[in-house]
Formats: structure tokens, sequence, C-alpha cells
């Protein structure tokens, strides 16, 4: 069975997918014949993706609402039929110093970036279980596997998505559900306005992203790391000695680059509305 042929007919789920990351996956996916919907809580900009593309499914979702989410998975089976595959795409980071982040936005981060990622593997899961099939993808990140000053509690969340990702998958080793996470580096959306990537490192295009899910989809793994470079660093990195480790991220320019070096004027738009509650 080619490739193409594996996702051909699959119903995938897609939350945060209005934009970015996750509008380019579902792009990607309904060109190789998957049932494609995708849920934001950007109302206005999910129905204007999904009308422009053609996506079977798409409308408002709340990922920290239970109930919002729920329903959601519900008219997706009811209109295209059982899951097959649910990316946990939505995710906000807000840049800055820790002691300058109000408690509220550090609460909107956790509750998006990880109970969101969270409550969708649930709800998700208990779908998939009985039907002993289905994939569980979580975008996380490279920061994940790191630490970067301005990105204190984004990093947290994703240390969590890699955390809770992994224990999943040898929870229900056996029960024909898989379990993946995707590890960006900086991408070229409006989440990465306004930052530059650190170093020598280039930053990914979401086409990147959305390809890696393809493959994942086709050949499901515990990882991927995109780029390839930068996952590659990242990995050798945390191998070192702390101090050695430091010394290289801090020679790579990751002291400055999501502090002392954005652009506030070309974020700013972006922070509003990650910031907005």
């Amino acid at each position: 069975m080619t490739g193409s042929a594996r996702i051909r007919g699959k119903v995938v789920v897609i939350t945060g997918g209005a934009r970015g990351i996750g509008l380019a996956t579902a792009t990607a996916l309904q060109a190789l014949g998957a049932r494609t919907a995708i849920g934001d809580i950007d109302e206005t900009t999910v129905k204007e993706s999904g009308t422009a593309r053609g996506f079977e499914l798409y409308g408002k979702l709340d990922v920290t609402d239970p109930t919002s989410f729920e329903s959601f998975l519900d008219e997706v089976e009811r209109t295209l039929g059982p899951i097959d595959v649910l990316i946990n795409n939505a995710g906000i980071m807000p840049t800055g110093k820790l002691v300058d982040e109000p408690d509220q936005i550090t609460r909107r981060i956790l509750d998006i970036n990880v109970y969101g990622v969270i409550l969708g593997s649930k709800l998700g899961l208990a779908r998939m279980l009985p039907r002993g099939s289905g994939h569980i993808i979580n975008i996380a990140s490279l920061a994940g596997e790191t630490h970067i000053p301005g990105l204190a509690t984004y990093n947290a969340s994703k240390h969590a998505v890699l955390g809770f990702t992994d224990t999943l998958r040898e929870e229900y080793r056996g029960s024909g559900v898989h379990f993946s996470s995707v590890l960006p580096t900086l991408t070229n959306t409006e989440l990465g306005s306004g930052v530059t990537s650190p170093g020598p490192l280039r930053a990914a295009e979401p086409e990147e992203i959305a390809d890696a899910v393809v493959e994942l989809i086709i050949a499901p793994k515990s990882k991927v790391r995109v780029t390839a470079l930068a996952g590659f660093i990242a990995q050798v990195v945390g191998l070192l000695p702390e101090a050695l480790g430091d010394r290289i991220g801090r020679a790579l320019g990751s002291g400055h680059a999501f502090l002392d070096d954005v652009d506030a004027d070309k974020r700013k738009a972006y922070e509003e509305r990650a910031r907005s509650v």
C-alpha cells in the first residue's frame, strides 16, 4: 500500500487549525484524500480557512472547554465517521521574562498548551480504544527538550506534552492506538513573528511540519523533530554536561532570541491575540 493510500479516507481532526501549522497540516492531508476537520477558538478565521480550502468540516473549538471539545468530536463523527487521527495542535507562545508574566497569562498558556492536549487525548482515546485503532499526534516543540530564556512557561508546557505523550504510549501499548509527538523548531508562522532563529539555525516552514505529520500517519513512531539539524543539536546539547550545554546555547544566541532580540512591532499583533483572556 502506498503512503497516500494509507491516508486516503482517514478522518482527521486538527485543533488550532485556522492558521499556521494546523492549517498547513490540514491542507496537506486533504490533498492526500483525508477527510479533514479543523477546529479553532477563532471562529471567524476558522470559517474563512475552512471555506477557502473546502474542508469537510470546520468550526469553533475551545480546547480548554470539555463541552466544546466533546461536541466538536461528536459532530465530526456524525458527519465524517469515526475519528482515525486526532492532532492536538492548538497552542500559544507569549514571550518575556517570567517575573513580568501576569498570572492570568501563565494560566492561559498551561490551559491551552497542556490541559487542552490532555483533554483532547482523553476524549480521542475514549473513542479509539473500543475500536482498537487510532492515532493521537501531539504538537510539542524542541523547546520541550531544552530551556530557552524568555519562554519559561512555554518551555514547561512543552516538556509536559512530551512526558504526557510518552507515558500514554507505554500505558496503552498493545491497544492498537498510536501516540506521537512532533517537535518543531521556531517556525515561520504568526506564533514566531518578530523572532529570529538563533545562530546558524533557520526557522522551519509550516509545510515542513505538515510533511512530518503526514509521514507519522503513514508510519507511526514516537517522535519526529523538525528541522533535522535543530533536532540533532537539541539532542546533542542535552547529552552534554550542563555547563557546556548552556555555554553552547548562549553562543548560539538562545539567551537573547526571545528577549532582547524580539522585534516588538512585528510581534505586537500576535502577542495581543495570544494574551487575550
